[in-house]
């Protein structure tokens, strides 16, 4: 593991693009959980995918269609949702936004 990052200033570190071609920034991470930024353009898709992690998300900014499990629901500014470890998720970005997504344990992968 990289060292743990504990503190994050507002537009600190570099977007990374996506598989998806969405974009994402880790901002804080210890070994136990790790906060990452994810930012969307009107339209694009956060395809259907599982982990082992446990995942909380904060609707920052905008609208997305999120399913999880097979259940769809529209959340905008000020919602959230939570991912039990390994459910089928994904979102739809009904108008750009920002996901901010919490990982116990940390995604390695993201590192």
């Amino acid at each position: 593991m990289t060292k743990p990052k504990i503190f994050a200033h507002a537009g600190e570190g570099a977007w990374t693009t996506t598989a998806d071609g969405n974009r994402r920034r880790v901002l804080l991470h210890t070994d136990e959980l790790m906060l990452v930024e994810f930012g969307f353009d009107k339209g694009s898709i956060g395809a259907l995918h599982s982990h082992p992690h446990v995942q909380a998300s904060y609707v920052a900014e905008g609208r997305f269609e999120v399913t999880i499990d097979g259940r769809s629901e529209i959340l905008a500014a000020g919602g959230s949702f939570i991912v039990p470890s390994g459910l089928v998720h994904g979102v739809k970005a009904l108008e750009a936004g920002r996901l901010v997504d919490s990982f116990a344990p940390h995604r390695a992968d993201f590192l």
